[in-house]
């Protein structure tokens, strides 16, 4: 067995438990630890890519058992790339908390190494129960960090999140336990071959417990209906946490294509393309309602969390579509949402700095210092969220909507991408010309500007995002090769 497949979940793990250990050290201890680690992750993660890259799939039996009576942790193209952008997101969170952010409660860092443990398991397990066990892992350590420095809005959100996701953890429950009656297993990969062949007086169930999955995905990816929870949750805790949590969406979407294409793909039997008719209209409503919110929003981290949710949409309309050029399209727009968003999160925390009292809201305030190093690296990422040429917002949509031509549903897919985008960039313009253009005078602003080096993480997020188009044919063939792994299966 390859150690490297393991080696994403033992790096977080060990760090949040030596970190737990360390409670009573100095705050500069604790960074540093948390900052090594999250260093060897991005070099783990990379190195697994590399491994994984060509095709191989990487299967590791924890304590040798064969499946499906052990757990097992399958490293594939799609499972490294969701690490590699998690640890590089982790990585630029991380150098921005360790600025000061981290000091408003003792267990952030701790909670931080858990939350990257839950993330990194729910994308490499190849078992049902134990994607249900990392979900668990990832949800209570966000718990936490949604809470991290507290007050009124962060309690409220948080504990409308916390209702939510137990709900949507009952409901997990049941889907499992309902698939392994009439299955008698819970290996992904034993799962579909079983499910193939299931007899006709089991398909209810079976047909019943793949929606019930469906409802917790969603929930996770916030997908309409099941969407109230994000905009509060995100707009209202601190800005490093924010940030991590826009890879939060993504596991929802995550688990919806490895689920949906493999235990209840085109060759489940009974179960054959389960939530076809489901997934792309509720994607495109979704879409809708981010984009109508973020023209809506009186500040700027509450936009921004508006525009996660459309993405979020965009994102699972990719992916409803269901052809390989489509699914290649969503996984490069996955990459790149991600990091667009959680640098938009920490700039609305900076500019928030930087407006004493008034905040990150939507009106005009005191003359900003460094205005026009601000408003660059705004503008920059309003074009790149927006999907503007030449950024990698562009490319992701237009691959989106190429993809989409030969679909049934394109003039849908057209119309609401393409209507939503012009809001998206008129929310953006508007939010833009209120922050920096319109000058307050009788508002005090604080005594010193930002940093430099509290935009350096934003920065280091916007320039992924501008690799990702100096490099964007070669990651779409990886997007491509991916898809076309997902779609057929049977090495899987």
């Amino acid at each position: 067995m390859n150690h490297l497949v393991i080696l994403p979940l033992l790096v977080p793990l060990l760090a949040g438990t030596g970190l737990v250990l360390l409670r009573g050290s100095a705050t500069a201890t604790r960074r540093a630890v948390s900052l090594l680690a999250t260093a060897v992750l991005v070099a783990v993660a990379l190195a697994l890519l590399r491994e994984v890259g060509g095709g191989a799939i990487e299967v590791y039996r924890l304590g040798n058992w064969p499946a499906p009576f052990g757990i097992v942790l399958v490293a594939d193209r799609l499972a490294a790339a969701m690490v590699v952008v998690t640890a590089l997101l982790a990585a630029c969170t991380v150098v921005y908390a360790a600025q000061g952010s981290d000091r408003a409660g003792r267990h952030f860092h701790v909670l931080f190494q858990f939350q990257l443990f839950g993330l990194n398991g729910a994308f490499l397990t190849g078992d049902l129960f134990n994607l249900f066990v990392f979900f668990e892992v990832l949800l209570i350590a966000s718990y936490g960090l949604l809470l991290h420095g507290g007050g009124r809005a962060r309690t409220r959100a948080g504990l409308h999140y916390v209702v939510l996701n137990l709900a949507g953890s009952t409901l997990f429950l049941f889907a499992v336990g309902a698939l392994y009656g009439v299955l008698g297993t819970l290996n992904m990969a034993d799962l579909a071959q079983r499910m193939a062949v299931l007899p006709p007086e089991h398909a209810g169930v079976a047909r019943a417990a793949g929606l019930l999955l469906f409802v917790v995905f969603a929930l996770k990816a916030a997908l309409v209906p099941l969407h109230l929870w994000l905009a509060p949750a995100y707009a209202s805790t601190s800005a490093p946490v924010a940030a991590l949590f826009a890879i939060m969406t993504k596991v929802g979407a995550y688990a919806i294509l490895r689920v949906y294409t493999l235990v209840f793909g085109a060759e489940a039997g009974p179960a054959t393309n389960l939530i076809e008719p489901w997934l792309l209209p509720l994607a495109l409503a979704t879409v809708v309602l981010g984009a109508v919110g973020a023209m809506a929003s009186t500040r700027l981290s509450q936009q921004v969390a508006y525009l996660v949710l459309a993405s979020a949409g965009t994102l699972l309309t990719a992916f409803g579509l269901g052809s390989t050029a489509a699914v290649a399209a969503g996984l490069y727009y996955l990459a790149h949402t991600t990091f667009a968003a959680a640098a938009l999160f920490l700039l609305a925390d900076v500019i928030g700095r930087a407006r004493g009292d008034l905040s990150d809201r939507l009106a005009p305030g005191p003359a900003l210092p460094r205005v026009n190093l601000l408003g660059g690296v705004f503008l920059l990422l309003a074009v790149a969220v927006a999907g503007i040429p030449p950024l990698s917002g562009f490319f992701g949509k237009f691959l989106i909507l190429r993809a989409s031509v030969d679909h049934p549903a394109m003039p849908w897919v057209l119309g609401v991408v393409l209507v939503t985008g012009l809001l998206t960039i008129v929310s953006l313009a508007r939010a833009g010309s209120r922050l920096f253009y319109k000058v307050d005078e009788s508002v005090a602003a604080p005594a010193t500007g930002p940093r430099g080096a509290a935009l350096a993480p934003a920065v280091a997020l916007l320039a992924l995002g501008v690799l990702m188009v100096v490099f964007a044919g070669p990651l779409y063939d990886y997007s491509l090769a991916t898809a076309e792994q997902l779609v057929a299966p049977l090495d899987y």
